[in-house]
């Protein structure tokens, strides 16, 4: 083997060394904790309402935040969740790149607020992507929200659940469990692509539920002072 083949072995060996380290840091310390953000070892293994849809999933995400609020305040937020209603909180930009016309609510809309089991939630415009589409599985009033794909069984189970901390704050845990056609290259395409997909978009919409329930919270609560001071001012 002359020297410039020898160069050009050892720079492929060594570009398969690399490659294989970095997805051993993937699947084996990225992966794991980006399914699992904000999630506390309880949350990621609590048996929650809709993990009975699908109760061997292909794929799995448990992913939680706080928030300085009670369920009561929380609740009208993700029952105007959905594409034409309040959107899904979270990156704008990036959940329309494809279209699919996401306007995210920075308010209570009332005229949102009577979802019920068995209602349809679209993910994106009806016109251009039909059958984008969840419906509602199961709901109790700030406690739990299930959507799940239409079909029998369903192939995706979407949970939104309210655990109250103490009389002041919630944890909003959400679960996501899909059901992958059986062969291994759906298998690494989710896992690769829509797993990093999943982390970013779920955790954009975490963290926009939180700011948009406690900013509401404190604007009731600053109204509320000012009314009082102008009520004791007379």
């Amino acid at each position: 083997m002359d020297p410039d083949q020898t160069r050009t072995v050892k720079r492929r060996v060594r570009q398969a060394v690399g490659a294989g380290v970095i997805g051993a840091l993937y699947w084996v310390g990225l992966r794991p904790r980006m399914m699992t953000w904000g999630a506390t070892p309880g949350e990621t293994t609590r048996q929650l309402p809709g993990d009975d849809l699908l109760p061997e999933p292909d794929g799995e995400s448990t992913m939680s935040i706080g928030i300085d609020a009670p369920p009561g305040d929380v609740w009208p937020w993700l029952l105007q969740l959905g594409q034409e209603r309040g959107g899904f909180y979270s990156y704008t930009w990036a959940e329309n790149l494809l279209g699919f016309d996401i306007h995210n609510a920075d308010e209570i809309i009332p005229s949102y607020q009577d979802l019920a089991v068995g209602d349809t939630v679209r993910l994106a415009r009806a016109d251009r992507f039909p059958e984008t589409k969840l419906e509602v599985a199961s709901m109790a009033p700030e406690k739990s929200l299930v959507l799940q794909t239409p079909d029998q069984p369903p192939w995706w189970v979407w949970a939104f659940v309210l655990a109250p901390v103490g009389p002041t704050e919630t944890r909003l845990i959400v679960r996501a469990r899909i059901r992958l056609p059986q062969n291994p290259a759906a298998t690494f395409t989710s896992q690769l692509v829509l797993d990093p997909v999943t982390f970013v978009m779920t955790r954009g919409m975490l963290r926009g539920i939180k700011s948009r329930v406690e900013n509401a919270v404190n604007d009731a609560y600053t109204a509320d002072v000012e009314a009082s001071d102008s009520e004791s001012n007379r």
